[in-house]
C-alpha cells in the first residue's frame, strides 16, 4: 500500500506498507521511498509485468516546489500560456519498495501536438493520476482540481506523452473527484468521490461507482456527475 506522508520539514514524501492480506494489517517501512515527493501515488502493472507509479499534485500537493526532481528554494506555479506542471511517472524496483530510476514528467498534449498550458484549467493536470490499459493503448486519467473535472489522455507507452481526449466525469457534489478505473468480469467501472452519500459534507469524500463505457473509436463516454461548476 502506497501513501503520502509529511516529514519533519512539512514536505510530502511517499511511503509504502506491506501486508499478507489486502485488508491489512499493513506494516509501514521505516523510511519513505528514497527520491519520492508530492502526493496521490497510483501503481500500474504493465502487460510485461513491470510496475510503474504515477504521482503528484498541485497547490497542497507541492509539485510547484520541484523541478527536475529537485526541491526549489522558492516554489513556482506556471500560469497562462506557460507549460502546465506535469504529474510524474517512475518505474518501481523489482521488490516494489523503491524507485528503479528517477521520476519522469508525464507530458500532456493538445490534439494539435502542443504542450498543455497552465491556463487550460479545464483540461490540465492537477492531481489524482490513474493509468489503465485498453485496446492496446495507455489511458492516463486525472483530476483538473479547481475546475472539478475528471479528464483523460491516451498514449502508446506508460511514459507518454499522452494526447488529451476529453472528460470522463463532469463535476460532482464536492470539490474533489479523485478516482480509479478497473475492469471486472468484462465490464469497466469508474470509482470516484462524491459527497451526496455524506449529505454534502465535502471533507468525508464518500465513494460512488458507475459503469464506464467506450465508443467504437476507443474514446470514453462522458458521465454526468450531477454537480455544478
Amino acid at each position: 500500500m502506497y501513501f503520502p506522508l509529511k516529514d519533519k520539514t512539512d514536505i510530502f514524501r511517499l511511503g509504502v506498507a506491506i501486508s499478507n492480506n489486502p485488508a491489512g494489517l499493513f506494516i509501514a517501512q521505516p523510511d519513505p521511498i528514497r527520491g519520492s515527493y508530492s502526493i496521490d501515488p497510483a501503481v500500474y502493472k504493465d502487460t510485461d509485468g513491470t510496475h510503474y507509479m504515477y504521482f503528484g499534485g498541485l497547490w497542497g500537493g507541492q509539485l510547484q516546489r520541484y523541478r527536475d526532481n529537485r526541491a526549489l528554494e522558492c516554489a513556482y506555479l506556471p500560469s497562462g500560456d506557460e507549460s502546465a506542471l506535469p504529474s510524474r511517472v517512475v518505474r518501481l524496483s523489482d521488490d516494489m519498495l523503491g524507485f528503479a530510476e528517477e521520476p519522469r514528467p508525464v507530458f500532456l498534449l493538445n490534439k494539435d501536438g502542443s504542450r498543455m498550458k497552465a491556463g487550460q484549467t479545464e483540461r490540465r493536470f492537477f492531481e489524482a493520476s490513474w493509468m489503465h490499459w485498453y485496446n492496446d493503448k495507455y489511458y492516463f486519467s486525472y483530476s483538473t482540481g479547481d475546475t472539478h473535472l475528471l479528464c483523460y489522455a491516451i498514449g502508446d507507452n506508460p511514459y507518454g506523452p499522452f494526447t488529451y481526449q476529453g472528460v470522463i466525469l463532469t463535476p460532482v457534489v464536492g470539490w474533489t473527484t479523485h478516482h480509479s478505473i478497473v475492469e471486472f468480469k468484462g465490464k469497466w467501472y469508474l470509482f470516484h468521490h462524491d459527497c451526496i452519500p455524506s449529505g454534502g459534507r465535502t471533507w468525508l469524500r464518500s465513494l460512488k461507482v458507475v459503469e464506464l463505457e467506450y465508443n467504437q473509436d476507443g474514446t470514453i463516454k462522458t458521465i454526468n456527475g450531477g454537480g455544478q461548476l
